[in-house]
Order: structure tokens, then sequence, then C-alpha cells
């Protein structure tokens, strides 16, 4: 990380006091999924709430607070921002309950070229929310957040990060990503296909060659950006350089339910193309999302998740001595971060592992599933009760 002392702090403006110091780090990572970040936003009020009492801050305490990173993909990243803006998760749940209808229902063709060439609006209710001069400047945020999209004119991935020190940040740069509207950067990251248009951002006003067209950030490999958020904590080309280490590096995920759809069978193996299509691209998806997890509980300690399958089963350390009894946190196994992943399995067996057959997995797994709002509240609720500080190991005390 930059020299404590580095004159390049005065770029932090109001956060530099909480960063500056080399201290344990925390991450919040916050999947894609549609209507159904109604789930995360049920964990994310129940680690709100007992963050909250822990701190003694009631009713004035935020998770921007807590985490000192959070980032989301597509409808994670509409939660990250209003996070980082230092909304409750209760505010957001509100705004969610009025702005699904309008975010996540599927458009009709001439409704999407309505959207393309008028300010639409998504892009209006987005404004409004987050304000439409706000960009990702360090005195509008109350920590750093990172934001998911894909460019699609050059076909990659761009996480965008408000971090001042990544080279893309720089003040002196005509393109530093820090000037671009977060209300533009979010619309840029849900703009999922069928449902909106890309997002066309001018990155520098005076070079057309730097106005690119973004596509939801769920299409990368990074719908379930958990494991990307730890690399741009700790690899030394973002320039944070934040430490590894189990006492050092906190990683909590929130997913939006994995929702796997059966396709083809050994019996009947023929599928016509459309349908193919839309299963490959969800499988990639959910296999990305599952990879990423996998991914944090290797190279991290997992202190919490479900069944990843039969053969990794979940990956929490047990100590052989005792069956499956886990180590404890107390003993330091040399993982470079601690890991929690929240999440829930929108099948008829996982809903009823939760306490909810009577709901139905074939409609609560749709992204744009805008009617059953109530449905995915009762789901993050039940996930919610899994949430224990304890989890979080010493990261709450600190």
């Amino acid at each position: 990380m930059t020299d404590q002392t580095d004159a390049r702090w005065d770029l932090w403006g109001p956060l530099a006091d909480r960063y500056r110091p080399v201290r344990p780090r925390r991450i919040l990572a916050l999947d894609g999924g549609g209507i159904r970040g109604m789930i995360s936003l049920g964990v994310l009020r129940q680690l709100e709430r007992k963050l909250a009492e822990r701190t003694g801050r009631g009713a004035d305490f935020r998770l921007s607070e807590f985490f000192d990173l959070v980032g989301g993909t597509s409808t994670g990243a509409i939660i990250a921002a209003a996070l980082a803006r230092r909304m409750s998760v209760e505010e957001i749940s509100s705004f969610y309950r009025d702005f699904g209808s309008t975010a996540f229902s599927r458009r009709k063709l001439w409704m999407r070229w309505q959207t393309l060439y008028g300010d639409g609006e998504l892009a209006e209710t987005l404004r409004d929310t987050f304000g439409a001069d706000t960009d990702l400047s360090p005195e509008n945020l109350g920590c750093l957040l990172v934001v998911v999209t894909r460019n699609a004119t050059t076909d990659s991935a761009w996480p965008i990060s408000s971090n001042p020190f990544a080279k893309y940040n720089a003040p002196e740069r005509p393109d530093c990503n820090l000037r671009i509207p977060l209300w533009q950067l979010v619309r840029a990251s849900t703009a999922a296909p069928v449902y909106f248009p890309p997002e066309v951002v001018s990155w520098d006003p005076h070079d057309p060659d730097k106005s690119f067209a973004f596509v939801d950030g769920g299409t990368t490999s990074y719908n379930n950006p958990a494991f990307l958020l730890f690399r741009m904590a700790v690899a030394p080309a973002y320039h944070l350089g934040w430490p590894t280490g189990e006492r050092n590096l906190l990683v909590v995920s929130v997913g939006t339910g994995s929702a796997p759809v059966l396709g083809a069978t050994a019996e009947d193996p023929d599928t016509n193309v459309a349908s193919a299509a839309i299963n490959t691209l969800s499988a990639l998806m959910s296999q990305a999302s599952v990879d990423q997890d996998i991914n944090c509980r290797m190279i991290g300690r997992c202190t919490y998740g479900g069944v990843l399958d039969r053969e990794l089963h979940d990956l929490l350390p047990a100590d052989p001595g005792f069956d499956d009894e886990a180590v404890s946190l107390e003993e330091d196994l040399g993982k470079s971060f601690l890991y929690s992943r929240y999440n829930a399995e929108l099948t008829p067996a996982g809903l009823e592992e939760l306490g909810l057959a009577h709901l139905d997995a074939t409609e609560v797994r749709k992204m744009d599933a805008v009617d059953r709002v109530g449905d995915l509240e009762e789901i993050g609720v039940a996930v919610g009760e899994r949430v224990d500080l304890a989890h979080l190991g010493p990261f709450v005390d600190d």
C-alpha cells in the first residue's frame, strides 16, 4: 500500500483518516440476480441489526461503517451503491419494493427502443435515488465501492472502483473513473439483455473513442464478485495492498439464490435451439458463480456456507479428531482471509430445508418475478436467520 505519509492521501478527502491506518479490513460482495436481490436484503437486514446491537449504535448504524469495501454486480450493484451512500437496509428494501417493477420487468422490443432514445423511468429513478451529480469521489461515499459491469464495445468485464489510488482514477486523467455519475454506472451494471438496452457512457466527453456501450455485469464471470473483490483489495496492480491473513481480511458474500435449471436428459437429449441457448447461458452464469465461491473457500477460510457438491461438500475446515466439528477460529490455519457465504437454493428441496415448502420454486427463481416480492422476502428472512456474528470471527470486535 502507498506509504502512510504519502501526500496522495489527500485524494481520499474525508475518507483518508479511515483508510490511512494499516488495520484489519472487511469486504462485502453482493451477487446479481434481478428482483431476487430481495433475498440479499433479508440477509443484510439481519447482519445490520446484529452489528447495530453489538456496536450499540442502534438505528444510526450503517453497514458502510463496518465494511471497508462493498461491491456488487447488477442488482448487487444497486444495493452496494445504496449502502456506500449510507442508506439503511430498510431504506433500500423500501426502495426495492417500489423500484422492482420498473427495474426487473421484462420489456417488449418497442419499450426497449423507447428507453434507448429517452431517459427512461429506470434512469430517472436512479438519478433521483443517488443524485444526478453524485460521482465516485470520496466525499460522496461512506466506504469504498466497486460496481461490476461489462463493456460490450471492448467485450470485457469492467469492475469500476472508487479507490483513489487505482490507475484509472488518477485525477489528472481526462477519463478518470471517479467523475462518472454513480447512477449511470449502476444503470450500466443492470442493463440486462431483454430487459434494457445497453447504457452508453462517455468516459471522456472530448474523445469520441472513449464512449462505450455497457451491459449487465451478470453477463461476465463475476455475477458473484467475491473473489474479484478480494483480488482488487490485495493485488499490487490496484494499489490498495491490504494485508492478507485470517486476522487481517474478512470477505462476506451474499447471494440472490442459486437456481439450477434441469435441461436435456439421457433419455431425451435433443432440445430446440432457443431452449439450448437459454439453458447454456444460465448454466454458464451459475457455474461461474459457484467457481467464485469455491475459489474463496479454497484460498480463504470458510466459516459458513452451504454444500457445494457431494465431493467438495462445504469446504469448512473440520477437526479430523472430532468428525465434522469445525476447527476453532482461535486457531489460525494460514488462509488468506475469513469467508462467509449466505445464499439460498431455490429448488423444492432447498426451500423445504428453509421451512418454505409452500413456495413455488419455479416462480421464485425467475429474475423478473416482480409479483413474487413477498415470497422473496420470506426467503430472505429465512436465510437471514442463519447469520451469526460468530462467523465473522475477530472482525466483529476489532
